[in-house]
């Protein structure tokens, strides 16, 4: 039996790459995404994105700690209900309006000034997700959830904290086992605000989960040490939201019972 846990952490990621922004509650739309979450990402280099017809592309083609571990070193705040973003690093601040070119292409020029010139492999471009789209890893199931417990064996291998940001997760949980999480693919979280969630699939870590999101430097080997622990890189689940609900900090939820199979669907 997989007991009853709580939210301990919920995280949007208004830019990919950037910033992540606490947040106390997620109002969640019945097979929607998280609230504020990849509303943008910048452009690495052409990519083939077409606004007009927005399809999932791979996190390798936009700015990312995997690919750009001195992204870390720059502050970033979103202030969603006039679209600006605020970037800071070394002393220097720009405040962008994310509604006009002018404005993505102010903070596009801040990032190319500061970040290293190897990690980037053409003009920056701030795109925005057209309506219905969001810049997510996932293709399906674009709610992603940390264990706690998962990320405290995690510094048990490695012999020294880690960061649960370096996850990048919007849901940060506590109460099941470590790892017992990568199980429930297929069952549903009922909260207990009604929303409810269903496990598509576990999250693969990539490289980008190596790097510190307060120093920028890459000083862990967390995919790495999955593997060699668990024979695969796997650390979280993503879930699709079932049922409509506000989720809130310190809320508690519980996995739905297995569905039994129907005896009369079973060969004979």
């Amino acid at each position: 039996m997989v007991p009853t846990c709580r939210v301990a952490a919920m995280y949007r990621y208004p830019v990919k790459g950037l910033s992540p922004q606490a947040t106390r509650h997620a109002d969640l739309a019945s097979g929607g995404f998280f609230p504020g979450d990849r509303l943008y990402a910048v452009e690495n280099g052409s990519s083939g994105f077409d606004e007009a017809a927005p399809a999932h592309l791979p996190k390798a083609q936009f700015l990312s700690l995997m690919q750009c571990p001195a992204l870390a070193l720059i502050a970033s705040r979103y202030n969603e209900p006039d679209r600006t973003l605020t970037l800071r690093r070394n002393g220097e601040a720009v405040h962008g309006d994310l509604a006009t070119p002018a404005g993505r292409e102010l903070i596009a020029d801040f990032l190319a000034r500061h970040l290293p010139a190897g990690d980037l492999r053409g003009p920056l471009r701030l795109l925005a997700a057209p309506d219905g789209f969001r810049f997510t890893d996932s293709r399906r199931g674009f709610v992603s959830v940390v264990n706690l417990a998962s990320v405290a064996a995690l510094e048990d291998w490695v012999s020294g904290p880690v960061d649960p940001l370096r996850l990048r997760a919007n849901l940060y949980v506590e109460g099941w086992p470590a790892f017992a999480e990568l199980d429930l693919v297929g069952r549903t979280l009922a909260f207990a605000s009604g929303a409810r969630l269903k496990v598509i699939k576990r999250i693969q870590r990539c490289t980008g989960a190596d790097v510190d999101p307060r120093t920028g430097r890459r000083d862990l080997h967390i995919p790495r040490t999955l593997m060699v622990q668990l024979d695969h890189a796997d650390c979280g689940i993503y879930c699709e939201v079932l049922t409509s609900g506000r989720i809130d900090e310190g809320e508690r939820f519980m996995v739905e019972p297995a569905e039994s199979p129907d005896p009369a669907a079973e060969p004979r």
